[in-house]
């Protein structure tokens, strides 16, 4: 199964009228954030896969919807399907979903810095997590486990992310990734301008991937 990570940069290899030719046998597009809802529209539209997002620190005209209109209950179509809402996506922020046989885990937002929207402190990061515990009990019993994907905008604390108050990651997301063992972790928020500077990292047993700008995901079943 190939996966299109995004996050943080619209890319030129993806927003151009060859985008169907050049990732025709892409299965799933999962957004870690900071881009515009036009350009996940964009996406949905021409690859017709399912495409899940969380929201980053920026670009939050829509977050107000999201979060508190219908984002536990609303179902999204494909392009090809009657639409329910004009973008295609389904928002993942603090929830658990299911994309095709893989599971998946979203969080929103990065850590609090000056007060704006979508940034949270340690403990109510850890309590978001915490609240979507009986969600994954459910995939437990249901499926053998309890995650296969976390993803999310920020970094965990001192795994890819900054030493800056802005881009500093969470430990919140380390103590869930000993906890509940997912296999991937995808996160956008750190910006990758040197070819040289890794987006992998072993860690726990999960491989934690910075999708800057675009990334191809081999997820095998």
């Amino acid at each position: 199964m190939k996966i299109l990570c995004i996050s943080d940069q619209i890319d030129p290899l993806i927003y151009n009228n060859r985008i169907k030719e050049m990732y025709k046998d892409v299965d799933i597009v999962l957004s870690a954030g900071d881009l515009p809802m036009q350009y996940l529209d964009f996406i949905v539209s021409s690859l017709n896969v399912p495409t899940y997002f969380v929201f980053g620190n920026h670009n939050l005209k829509e977050l107000s919807y999201y979060e508190k209109g219908m984002s536990s209950t609303h179902t999204y179509m494909l392009a090809t399907e009657k639409m329910k809402h004009f973008h295609g996506a389904v928002y993942s922020g603090f929830q658990v979903k299911k994309a095709k046989n893989v599971l998946i885990v979203g969080c929103s937002g990065s850590l609090r810095y000056n007060n704006g929207l979508s940034q949270y402190t340690e403990h109510e990061m850890k309590w978001k997590l915490i609240k979507m515990l009986p969600q994954l009990l459910v995939n437990k019993i249901c499926y053998g486990r309890y995650v296969d994907i976390f993803l999310t905008h920020a970094a965990p604390f001192n795994i890819q992310d900054r030493k800056d108050a802005c881009h500093k990651g969470f430990k919140s997301y380390r103590w869930f990734i000993k906890k509940f063992k997912p296999k991937y972790m995808i996160h956008g928020h750190i910006h990758l301008y040197d070819v040289n500077e890794p987006r992998i990292t072993e860690w726990e047993g999960c491989t934690i991937i910075n999708a800057f700008s675009h990334y191809i995901l081999n997820y095998e079943e």
